[in-house]
């Protein structure tokens, strides 16, 4: 039992694990868009955004509707954005550290 807990939580991380995919996440943060608006504002090919959509919505991340022939998505729950906040800070912290080692390099 405790084995399926660690899977499911490593494949719905697995599914966030994609820079398109964080992106997606985070220009739907403001509310519901559309397919082509999606396309639009992140410049990517409409194939490649839909095999990245579908494993968001098969992960749980957003959830959608369609509108006859138009396919809206949105985020399922925004308690995700209580995970990726802490991540970015994070990496905000990681990166400051980092930007202090290679400023000392120079000053020897």
């Amino acid at each position: 039992m405790k084995d399926l807990a660690y899977k499911i939580k490593a494949d719905f991380l697995k599914a966030l694990a994609h820079p398109l995919r964080l992106q997606v996440v985070e220009f739907l943060k403001n509310g519901e868009k559309n397919v082509s608006s999606i396309i639009k504002a992140l410049a990517i090919p409409q194939s490649s955004l839909s095999r990245h959509l579908t494993i968001l919505r098969e992960a749980g991340v957003l959830k959608s509707r369609q509108e006859g022939t138009i396919i809206y998505y949105d985020i399922y729950d925004h308690d995700i954005f209580h995970v990726l906040r802490p991540i970015a800070e994070m990496l905000r912290k990681k990166l400051k550290k980092s930007e202090a080692v290679l400023n000392s390099l120079g000053k020897d």
